[in-house]
């Protein structure tokens, strides 16, 4: 598939440089370039553009000021997804926050914009893959049992990572993020996303909420106390106002 890009930056050798770049792709499909972010945002108006290069340090209007406002814009997810070039590398998280696709570190090569360019096409193939045409439904006797779901996807860094139920010890949450302590790992996964949200995920027989900080696998469970959870060595507080839940559990066990 073809992408419309632009590329916006107000330094001329760089944004140069972008543009040789798409149009060394031949994926990409240059449409437009500009030197402000306030001219970006006047193009697009008129065009129909995919993927935007985007430099965050400009003058007037930032490249994470632009990409607010066309959040702020669009619904369902529509509109022209955003790849940030920039000297700067303390920008990683604002970018995470307005869904960039990717964060390119100036000064990168081909090779690194070409990775970049390439992820976000796996995305628009991804969200434009074709509806399969419906079909009519089984009677009620044909129908087979929906296989229960083993895994879920967690926004890590610019990716989404498949992480199976049976992999999780505990979840932990840290105000605007989550920490997903993992059988397989040492090393936590880190999500931008509500500890509510991640409930709203799981299966309510698999995992169980006991503190406003900590969702637990049931399944990992090795002892429990009145007031507290064992998995492995990590102890978890439960707290009162989940108690309730807790204590129906515990009294499966007894």
């Amino acid at each position: 598939m073809m992408l419309n890009c632009i590329a916006v930056d107000d330094e001329p050798l760089a944004l140069g440089l972008v543009s040789v770049f798409i149009e060394k792709t031949p994926f990409l499909n240059l449409i437009g370039k500009y030197s402000s972010a306030v001219e970006a945002l006047q193009g697009l108006h008129t065009l129909q553009v995919d993927l935007i290069f985007l430099d965050i340090q400009m003058p007037d209007l930032t490249g994470i000021e632009l990409a607010r406002i066309l959040s702020q814009s669009q619904q369902n997810g529509a509109g022209p997804r955003i790849i940030f070039t920039t000297a700067f590398n303390n920008f990683a998280l604002e970018g995470y926050k307005v869904d960039a696709l990717d964060y390119l570190l100036k000064p990168f090569n081909y090779e690194e914009f070409l990775r970049a360019a390439t992820k976000a096409k796996g995305y628009f193939e991804l969200v434009n893959r074709p509806t399969p045409a419906p079909v009519a439904p089984p009677t009620p006797a044909s129908l087979p049992a929906e296989p229960e779901e083993d895994s879920l996807f967690l926004k890590v860094e610019y990716q989404l990572v498949r992480v199976a139920f049976n992999d999780i010890l505990y979840i932990e949450g840290l105000k605007d993020y989550v920490k997903v302590h993992l059988q397989s790992s040492t090393k936590p996964i880190l999500s931008l996303t509500s500890l509510k949200a991640l409930e709203d995920k799981l299966p309510s027989r698999r995992f169980m909420r006991v503190h406003r900080s900590f969702i637990v696998s049931l399944e990992k469970i090795t002892s429990l106390t009145r007031n507290s959870i064992q998995i492995g060595n990590t102890t978890i507080p439960v707290s009162e106002q989940y108690k309730d839940t807790f204590n129906q559990f515990v009294s499966k066990w007894a």
